[in-house]
């Protein structure tokens, strides 16, 4: 595979960045360039310019909004450059999980209801995986769903539930054979509108002061059972592919890019000992150890997303994107690292996530502020998605056939 990019390619980059710039609206563009993440409104404002613009989901089928002509190496272009701006990318729970799986899965109904509004972010999906004891252990999740005529009755909970308090509609994996041989052969795929009555959503406070993931109660809620994707006590087939997914997402190339590239000019001026750290030769030698695993990784990725139409024509998970992931968050976990080095005792200074300050603010900027929150909170990206190790274990069992 040539790796290179042709004029063609180059002259897409610059129409990318020629339009965000001229459609990227300034505050958001600020907040994000300070690391921290959009507003609800500034997300669906954004994802709603993509999508008229036909840039939202160019990997679904054409018939959905896709772009059928665009090669992976365009689709890659287009992320990296909104991920480097920073601008908002397109919502990953209803562009690259749930409307994948609508499409491969879904029935027409589903699909005529569903993917334009994901694609518009006309409705705010989140991901009710996770359990309390069923996190990379998926499988032996407990929440449960009895059919009781055209509903299914659910009972039970789910954690770690990212983004759930903006959320209009949840897709839930849920336990409808407790009697299956194996786990894996007794779950269901639903889709869930989160008014509903029966639904609870509690906050989780994450350790940066943050409230992005919650705890979310089922106590009775009667879902129609036209909300089943695939077949009953298949939804493991969805799961596997969704993840799969989620994951080549995770990498994020055109994101750390970006924060290596802000890096730059902050250690240039940021003091280490009586030199700017730029000049600290560990600094420096581990700045570069990172930037040749990006490009690697990039690389990697483009060979991935050249396979993305073989796997949803054939709706099987592709294993190499677990490479993506472990490779993608370790990389973004260095990063973070780095921002710590170069803010030194001025990471000290808190921040909250929406940029209010304390503790003497004015001594510090605001990437330094952000630094040692942000290193903590990204502890998380090895272990979201299917830990590190379970990504080994799937590498293992594909590739080495153990």
């Amino acid at each position: 595979m040539d790796l290179r990019f042709t004029d063609e390619e180059r002259a897409f980059r610059q129409e990318v960045r020629d339009w965000i710039d001229a459609n990227l609206p300034a505050d958001t563009r600020e907040r994000m360039a300070a690391g921290r993440t959009p507003t609800k409104q500034m997300q669906v404002d954004w994802q709603k310019k993509l999508n008229a613009k036909g840039w939202c989901v160019p990997h679904w089928a054409a018939e959905w909004g896709g772009q059928k002509d665009w090669s992976a190496i365009k689709r890659f272009i287009l992320l990296e450059e909104l991920q480097g701006t920073p601008a908002p990318i397109p919502l990953g729970f209803n562009c690259n999980m749930l409307g994948p799986v609508l499409i491969a899965f879904g029935t027409d109904e589903q699909k005529k209801f569903f993917l334009p509004k994901l694609a518009n972010l006309d409705l705010w999906f989140c991901q009710g995986f996770s359990e309390p004891g069923a996190g990379s252990d998926l499988a032996s999740l407990k929440t449960r769903a009895v059919r009781e005529g055209d509903h299914y009755i659910v009972n039970g909970q789910k954690t770690w539930t990212t983004l759930a308090q903006y959320a209009d509609w949840i897709f839930l994996l849920v336990r409808t054979n407790p009697e299956a041989a194996k786990q894996q052969e007794g779950i269901s795929f639903l889709l869930v509108d989160m008014k509903t009555p029966g639904i609870t959503v509690r906050p989780i406070i994450t350790i940066d002061g943050a409230h992005e993931v919650n705890e979310v109660f089922f106590d009775d809620v009667k879902v129609p059972v036209a909300n089943l994707v695939g077949t009953e006590h298949r939804g493991w087939d969805c799961a596997k592919f969704l993840l799969s997914n989620e994951r080549t997402g995770q990498a994020r190339v055109g994101a750390s890019k970006d924060r290596i590239r802000r890096l730059k000019l902050i250690a240039q001026n940021a003091p280490g000992g009586e030199r700017p750290m730029i000049e600290d030769a560990r600094f420096r030698e581990r700045l570069v150890e990172v930037e040749v695993q990006l490009k690697a990784l990039e690389m990697t990725t483009m060979r991935v997303l050249a396979d993305e139409n073989r796997q949803l024509s054939e709706r099987k998970p592709n294993p190499a994107s677990s490479v993506l992931k472990i490779r993608g968050t370790e990389i973004q976990q260095a990063i973070s690292d780095l921002y710590v080095m170069a803010a030194g005792p001025y990471g000290m200074v808190g921040a909250d996530p929406d940029g209010d300050r304390w503790n003497e603010p004015e001594l510090a900027p605001e990437w330094a502020t952000l630094a040692q929150p942000t290193y903590f909170n990204w502890r998380k990206q090895t272990i979201y998605g299917g830990s590190t190790e379970i990504q080994k274990n799937i590498m293992a069992k594909a590739f080495l056939g153990l």
